[in-house]
């Protein structure tokens, strides 16, 4: 018995930091524009997701809709950031991202059986509820919806140039 209670407050210990840990390197990040048109497509997919399963397609219809404009600027922050970060195959990763994010969603949605749409349904009185873009992006980076994989969406530090300069010293070849 204590040794169960043990093991549990050992995963309990480092579940929390786990959870932590990676939310304090989001937030040290910053509410990036990439890493919001991340959140906000996720939280699409995951709507998708949840209005084909659940037969509900007018109500991700009337999601799209109401966010079109917010949508399409966070789709374009998509495009913009990997065009930055893949060059000219920048089309083909967005694609395969979009892929995998479907995936990973769906697949969730099979494990959790029949009593998904009952668990998710209710994101869209939620997201009917929200007044504007500001309130999306919140809502999507509060959500913890499921992405296929981890994207660098901060800006990179700066490198400092030393102002030292090396030393190098030759050593004489000496023939004998």
């Amino acid at each position: 018995m204590a040794s169960a209670f043990l093991r549990l407050a050992v995963a309990g210990t480092v579940f929390l930091g786990l959870s932590f840990g990676s939310a304090a390197s989001a937030a040290s990040c910053g509410r990036s524009p990439a890493r919001e048109a991340f959140d906000v497509q996720g939280l699409k997919s995951e709507l998708m997701v949840t209005a084909l399963s659940c037969k509900v397609q007018d109500r991700y219809n009337a999601f799209v809709g109401k966010f079109r404009s917010t949508l399409l600027a966070e789709e374009s922050e998509l495009n913009s950031y990997f065009r930055k970060m893949y060059g000219k195959s920048a089309q083909r990763e967005h694609d395969d991202y979009i892929t995998q994010l479907a995936n990973v969603q769906s697949e969730r949605g099979l494990q959790s059986g029949t009593i998904f749409c009952e668990q998710r349904l209710g994101m869209f009185d939620e997201v009917a509820a929200l007044d504007n873009a500001h309130d999306l992006s919140n809502y999507a980076q509060a959500k913890d919806i499921m992405q296929p994989a981890v994207y660098e969406t901060c800006a990179a530090p700066a490198v400092e140039k030393s102002t030292r300069t090396r030393r190098t010293t030759r050593r004489a070849v000496r023939k004998i």
